[in-house]
């Protein structure tokens, strides 16, 4: 059984909540990647979404994209990223890691490229649950879905604010794993409040899929996790955790990761109050 399926029957079942932090492969170099995957769920983080660096991101904010450029001028490619999580996966063949998913953040131009039942096959043979494609529209998802099902992978979609409600519908019944919910519209971004009319929005969506649904876009602090707890299945953390990254380039790698799992080891604290 898929290892994100698993997750959320177990957390249902308990009464919690997940949290799933945001990395960019490569940003600053796949070894602190793999550090970090392995020190994100050590300190709590129930599932890791990694994002595959690509030259024209399409949702993201200045943080991510500029992590992703920053991975892509040090001449990362998917094959390197793939082994690495390989490699981690087979490392760490008991404990928490084991059991928890990790999802890619995927343009549907570099699963094209690479050819889409190659692109599946690596990704579940590394040890990848799910992917989340935010530039392929509902329409034109039909094939992936079906072909990621087939070798147990999960598809993500993602439902905006501004999407309208037929049309949420249709992604919501074309998605498997999650439902990924953007908090607000536009880009991805640290922000300081979150829109009042986010649980209402929410709380309808849940009449229309029996799925997960997943918050990210702007939650970059505890008091948001914790605000948003009630209403959410899961909730995403990506520029908090890659600006950190990025402010902390030039240091040891070894204080890096342990800076990092302190902000998400924060972060989960917010689930629990």
């Amino acid at each position: 059984m898929n290892r994100i399926d698993v997750l959320f029957n177990r957390l249902r079942s308990e009464g919690r909540r997940a949290l799933m932090p945001f990395i960019t492969a490569g940003d600053p170099d796949l070894p602190t990647t793999a550090a970090l995957i392995t020190e994100l769920v050590a300190r709590g983080a129930h599932m890791v979404e990694v994002g595959i660096p690509y030259s024209d991101p399409i949702a993201d904010g200045p943080v991510i994209a500029e992590s992703y450029h920053r991975a892509l001028t040090k001449g990362i490619k998917l094959s390197h990223i793939f082994q690495t999580i390989r490699t981690l996966r087979a490392e760490t063949a008991t404990g928490t890691l084991t059991v928890a998913p990790l999802v890619t953040m995927v343009s549907y131009s570099i699963i094209h490229k690479q050819g889409v039942d190659r692109y599946l096959r690596d990704a579940v043979t590394a040890g990848i649950d799910g992917l989340i494609v935010p530039d392929l529209p509902v329409e034109e998802s039909e094939s992936l879905c079906r072909k990621a099902t087939a070798f147990d992978l999960r598809l993500i979609q993602l439902i905006t604010p501004t999407t309208p409600r037929t049309r949420a519908v249709q992604i919501a019944r074309s998605t498997t794993g999650f439902v990924y919910y953007v908090s607000v519209a536009g880009i991805t971004g640290e922000r300081k409040s979150i829109p009042p009319e986010l649980a209402e929005n929410v709380a309808w969506l849940r009449t229309q899929t029996d799925l997960p649904i997943c918050i990210g876009f702007g939650i970059s602090s505890a008091d948001h996790v914790k605000e948003l707890a009630p209403v959410a299945d899961g909730l995403i953390v990506g520029s908090a955790i890659v600006r950190r990254l990025a402010d902390a380039e030039n240091r040891h790698r070894t204080e890096i990761v342990k800076e990092i799992g302190d902000f998400v080891a924060e972060l989960t604290n917010g689930l629990k109050t």
